[in-house]
């Protein structure tokens, strides 16, 4: 009886050595297994990290030299979506903001710090364009002036408006046209043309909307201006 019974305890401590043994085999594998999975995990989340491209101010593809205010702008899409102008990573004027309207949209930045001075869209197709014209007028010196059309911008333009945008330095402000889609970055006191103006024309053979074009867009590094 004794004999069976140190039988019966040897074989059940062999059987408890071989379990725990077992168990601790596949535990030491599973967790081999996750930390594998764990360093892996952050491995791939380094390298992402490392080969996510960087962001700069107001999304722009490159960073601006110093001394520049980067800048981005786009025009409204036919009369639905308005136009956005975002200067030094912060937008001055977009649908969201609730500042946009028919006609062309004017933002006013002083040219030295870059604060914004003024926000204001003028109606050009059922308004009028005379304090539209007065405020061209007004404009200070040293002062860059972004613009973008929606839905229409030229229908009540005036030679003289024209010629007090084109003083700003826009090309393309001769030939605005009924819908047609345009974007312009300027300064009151420019000597020459401006190299940030963006046009394109309203036609029925290449509107990509019923009776608008496509939504032009611009961006760039406007140098401040030095005293």
């Amino acid at each position: 009886m004794q004999v069976a019974r140190a039988a019966k305890l040897v074989v059940a401590v062999a059987v408890f050595l071989l379990t725990f043994y077992v168990i601790s085999q596949v535990f030491e594998i599973k967790m081999d297994a996750s930390l594998g999975n764990l360093f892996a995990r952050s491995a791939l989340d380094s390298a992402a990290r490392s080969t996510k491209p960087p962001r700069y101010k107001c999304g722009i593809s490159k960073s601006c030299p110093e001394k520049h205010f980067a800048f981005k702008m786009a025009s409204g899409a036919a009369n639905v979506v308005g136009p956005k102008i975002c200067l030094e990573d912060n937008v001055l004027m977009s649908g969201v903001k609730n500042n946009v309207g028919r006609g062309i949209n004017v933002a006013l930045v002083n040219g030295k710090t870059g604060e914004v001075l003024d926000t204001k869209y003028f109606d050009m197709w059922g308004g009028d364009v005379a304090p539209f014209i007065e405020f061209l007028k007004n404009i200070p010196d040293g002062t860059v002036v972004l613009m973008a059309t929606y839905d229409d911008g030229a229908t009540k333009l005036t030679d003289e408006a024209r010629r007090l945008i084109a003083e700003l330095g826009s090309t393309s402000i001769t030939s605005l046209g009924f819908r047609d889609n345009w974007v312009f970055c300027g300064g009151k006191g420019i000597k020459t043309k401006s190299p940030f103006e963006q046009h394109i024309k309203n036609n029925k053979d290449t509107n990509k909307y019923e009776g608008w074009p496509e939504v032009v867009e611009m961006e760039g590094c406007i140098p401040q201006k030095q005293d």
